[in-house]
């Protein structure tokens, strides 16, 4: 699990994600303790998540090619995951003009948990990436545009890719001044 934000507007919607993929095949004990230090920020750089994981006799593969957010007929799409065992589960964010949603799939079975109007920031990620979006949106939001908007997805990437191993220094940033329909898109997502 990585770091996905986004800005809802009421004239369109902009979002990022990092590009950080990071795949572990070991015990599960050794797994867990290594992704509660990943995830709780003990593990600041990429040496040091290598590092720990030998040290636990864990195999990684760390990547920063995997493409987390999207746009599809007007609607941006980002996703977080994370695998346990054989379960996969996914948060998805949903963001258009005027509104967003936030659905949650495990294996093939999606369950919308959250909707919401325009002028939000949304964050999905783990707790030290959450912590990082939101203080960079308490310091420098002030009710601006989306200009403004973009310059604060941009600093909380650049802030979390410096503070933990789980957040990689690229991103992808999209923006869609359209009102798609999220309701279609829910529906096509559900079916698949």
């Amino acid at each position: 699990m990585s770091l996905v934000i986004a800005f809802i507007g009421a004239q369109g919607a902009v979002m990022a994600g990092d590009m950080r993929e990071i795949i572990t095949r070991g015990d599960k004990v050794s797994t867990e303790t290594l992704e509660q230090e990943l995830y709780s920020g003990q593990i600041v750089t990429d040496d040091a998540l290598k590092k720990r994981a030998e040290a636990l006799g864990i195999s990684l593969i760390i990547r920063d090619d995997k493409r987390k957010v999207t746009v599809r007929d007007g609607i941006l799409v980002g996703e977080v995951s994370e695998t346990e065992g054989n379960v996969s589960k996914k948060r998805r964010l949903y963001a258009t003009g005027g509104e967003y949603a936030i659905a949650e799939i495990t294996d093939a079975d999606l369950r919308l948990t959250t909707k919401g109007k325009a002028s939000n920031f949304v964050v999905l990620g783990n707790e030290v990436t959450k912590q990082i979006a939101h203080a960079c949106i308490q310091e420098n939001w002030k009710n601006g545009g989306v200009r403004d908007a973009i310059r604060i997805l941009i600093l909380s990437l650049e802030r979390a890719s410096g503070a933990t191993a789980s957040v990689s220094s690229l991103y992808t940033l999209i923006q869609t001044p359209q009102k798609g329909s999220l309701l279609a898109i829910l529906e096509q997502d559900s079916r698949q």
